[in-house]
Order: C-alpha cells, then sequence, then structure tokens
C-alpha cells in the first residue's frame, strides 16, 4: 500500500510516494528515485521498480521534485535541483534504513553529485545524460565518475543522451538495454518487447541491490 508524503525544501515542496517493503522479508534499505526534466515518477522504469522491488526487502520513495509539485513545466538550474533533494533527504533517514539515492536523467545526476555529501550508500542512475544529444564534447562523465560511491547505469542502446559504448572506463557498474532510448522504450521491431526491457531493468537493478550495494 503506498504512502504519499509532502517535504518541505528550500526549493519548495516536494513529495515523497512510499512503496513499502512487503511480504515476510523486512525492509533492508530504501532506494530513492527521482525523475527527469521531462517526465514525472509516472516513467515506466520507475513504476516497474516501485512495483517489483518491495517484495524483495527494497522501500521504493519515488520523489517529485518541487518544480514538478508546483506544475510547472520546465525544471530549474541544476543548484535548485541539488538543494531540493537535499532538503528532502532527512525525510528519507527517519526510515533508519540505508539509503540508494537514484534518478533517471537530470534525477541520475542530482544523485551523483550529492551521494557523497549526504551519505548515500550507492547510486542508481537510469538514462544517465553524458551529453546533449548530437553534443558529445559536452561530456558530464564528471558527474557519474565523480559520486564517490558504488553506481549503476541503466542505459538504452539507442540513447541520444549516450549510448552504452560511449561511457568512459570507470568504477561503476553498466546494464544495457538493448534498442531502448532515453526513455527506455524500446520500437515494435526490437529484438525485445518493451515487458522484457523493463525486466532487464528490474531483474538487474534487484541483481545490484542485493550484492555489496
Amino acid at each position: 500500500m503506498t504512502e504519499s508524503e509532502i517535504v518541505e525544501t528550500p526549493a519548495g515542496d516536494a513529495r515523497i510516494t512510499w512503496h513499502p517493503a512487503r511480504g515476510k522479508d523486512k525492509a533492508q534499505l530504501v532506494l530513492a528515485v527521482s525523475h527527469g526534466a521531462g517526465g514525472g515518477i509516472e516513467a515506466g522504469d520507475l513504476q516497474a521498480l516501485a512495483g517489483a522491488l518491495p517484495s524483495s526487502g527494497v522501500t521504493v520513495a519515488l520523489v517529485e521534485q518541487p518544480w514538478r509539485v508546483a506544475g510547472q513545466k520546465v525544471a530549474p538550474a541544476p543548484r535548485n535541483l541539488d538543494a531540493g533533494w537535499r532538503g528532502l533527504w532527512p525525510a528519507l533517514e527517519k526510515r533508519g534504513l540505508p539509503i540508494v539515492a537514484g534518478g533517471r536523467s537530470a534525477g541520475a545526476r542530482v544523485a551523483c553529485r550529492t551521494a557523497r555529501e549526504l551519505g548515500a550508500r550507492a547510486v542508481l542512475a537510469l538514462s544517465f545524460p553524458l551529453h546533449p544529444p548530437g553534443r558529445p564534447e559536452r561530456s558530464r562523465a564528471d558527474e557519474l565518475l565523480g559520486a564517490g560511491v558504488p553506481v549503476l547505469v541503466v542505459q538504452g542502446g539507442n540513447d541520444p543522451f549516450g549510448r552504452p559504448e560511449e561511457f568512459p572506463e570507470g568504477e561503476y557498474e553498466l546494464i544495457a538495454v538493448d534498442s531502448a532510448d532515453h526513455g527506455l522504450s524500446v520500437p515494435k521491431r526490437a529484438p525485445l518487447s518493451q515487458e522484457e526491457a523493463l525486466a532487464v531493468v528490474v531483474d538487474g537493478v534487484r541483481k545490484w541491490i542485493r550484492g555489496p550495494v
């Protein structure tokens, strides 16, 4: 059963939708994941994780940044995104569990930039925007490589913001989702169905989060 919570931050009110761990296994950690600059927590990968991981002892917290809660259509500057994330962190800590910080696209950048200072156990980066489309020279690899904690990147094979083979060497893990775009959606003629693509995401994250993380 989900629970919704409004949290005051310096950037405005954020919202956390909790998907508590269920079943025989007690909650072992919190996976807090936020959305990107072009969408909300209704994204297919976020919903798939929230639906699947609680049965594995993971409480999933889907985080809506203040600009989304306020109904704005354009994401603010990175410093404001970071301020919102920092401001809601104490609400995540109240569960008394280790926290894996995560997000998709811009949300992944926020998680990487703040992981070390906030004490995140690890970072889940869904569709990390390595560079703007068509602009590989404007790399954001330093944010990914500088997270300071274990990182798992889940990247679509056809992501215009950075295909898996474009990522630099570093101390992180990467799962490639064949034929998927930046939203981790696959075309109808792809080798994988959309359901299978999301299963790759969920199974990969579940295996990773059960490991050293």
